[in-house]
C-alpha cells in the first residue's frame, strides 16, 4: 500500500502592468506585487521555490516556482 506525504504544484505567474505606460512607477509597482506574493508565501508557511524569474523589457515578470504542500 502507497500513501501520498506531500504534493507539488508548478505554477507560472504572469505578473503585468495594470496601465499602458512602460514608466518606473507602473515597473515599480509590479516588483511591489511580487514581493507580497512572497510575503504571503512566508506567512501562511507555505514551502515554495522559485525556478526561474524572468523580468521583460516592459516590465511584465514571470515567476515560476513550486509549491509544495503536506497532505
Amino acid at each position: 500500500m502507497k500513501r501520498i506525504k506531500a504534493a507539488c504544484i508548478t505554477q507560472t505567474i504572469h505578473f503585468i502592468n495594470k496601465d499602458i505606460t512602460k514608466s518606473e512607477y507602473s515597473k515599480r509597482k509590479v516588483q511591489e506585487e511580487i514581493t507580497r506574493y512572497k510575503h504571503r508565501l512566508d506567512r501562511e508557511r507555505t514551502k515554495y521555490k522559485i525556478l526561474s524569474e524572468e523580468v521583460e523589457e516592459d516590465g511584465f515578470v514571470f515567476v515560476q516556482n513550486i509549491l509544495k504542500e503536506p497532505i
